[in-house]
């Protein structure tokens, strides 16, 4: 079985790659896929996270042991993939946080005279520097944060 799997990097232009890998290939392939079509150099640590249909972070899987459970090369992609979890966030190199959004699309038949993983589309050029984030934060918490200090600026209690 084939995986056919869209990955677009997280900034305004469009920059996507459609990438066809093994289902028994393993997240630490993927990764290696991904570097490669995106021109990547491969050389930083990464993450694959588990993600819903809004893009939700969930549970990680890592490129390298640090006492996690789920690690890349151990990590075989249908042990994961499934009809409920087809998406996924892609984090490359943690200082300049590329993000990329990875979704199944399809699934097919192996061609046996293909080698795979293999780049089946790209579009957009991928830019010299990750793309400058925006955090959003959760300002339920945070509604009277100004107001809870007076006007003496070291005043932290």
């Amino acid at each position: 079985m084939i995986y056919r799997i869209r990955i677009i990097l997280d900034t305004k232009d469009d920059v996507l790659r459609d990438l066809e890998i093994k289902s028994n290939s393993s997240f630490e392939e993927l990764h290696f896929a991904i570097v490669d079509a995106f021109n990547l150099k491969g050389n930083e640590m990464a993450s694959f996270y588990l993600s819903d249909e809004n893009w939700k972070q969930g549970a990680e899987i890592t490129l390298e042991s640090f006492g996690k459970d789920k690690v890349m090369k151990n990590c075989l992609l249908n042990s994961e993939i499934n009809d409920l979890q087809t998406n996924f966030i892609y984090v490359y190199d943690f200082l300049e946080l590329w993000t990329f959004f990875v979704e199944v699309v399809d699934e097919s038949n192996e061609n046996k005279f293909i080698d795979y993983p293999q780049t089946i589309f790209s579009n957009g050029k991928v830019p010299e520097s990750a793309p400058d984030k925006i955090f959003i934060e959760d300002n339920k918490n945070h509604d009277n944060f100004e107001e809870s200090f007076d006007d003496d600026p070291y005043n932290y209690y």
